[in-house]
């Protein structure tokens, strides 16, 4: 599976996660001159940004580690953007799903709420 395969089948599962637990996707993919949110979703308190980074098993390094403080701010930069444009009045959070898979099953999906 190629990178933009397995990111967009990481994207899936992410999102099929979040709804099991109650999560309101509200976008995904959401693009602006600053950058892209992969994710962006609601909790009763909160508007969630989301950063899905999707790994093969065996990566030397936990996909969380792909998300430096260039990206973050490129996150950020974006979901100012969002709430401006939506005017949305809940707390922003910044997350990141790490999801490792084997042959295009999850073998594990970490959600690191408040990532950043």
């Amino acid at each position: 599976m190629n990178s933009r395969l397995l990111g967009a089948f990481g994207e899936q599962e992410a999102a099929r996660y979040l709804r099991s637990r109650g999560y309101k996707i509200m976008t995904a993919n959401f693009r602006t001159y600053v950058g892209e949110i992969d994710l962006i979703a609601e909790t009763k308190d909160n508007i969630c940004f989301i950063e899905v980074k999707t790994r093969t098993e065996g990566a030397l390094l936990p996909p969380s580690s792909a998300v430096n403080s260039h990206k973050e701010k490129n996150i950020e930069g974006s979901a100012l953007v969002y709430i401006n444009r939506y005017k949305v009045k809940k707390q922003p959070r910044y997350d990141i799903i790490e999801i490792i898979v084997n042959e295009n099953k999850v073998v594990s999906l970490n959600h690191i709420e408040g990532a950043f």
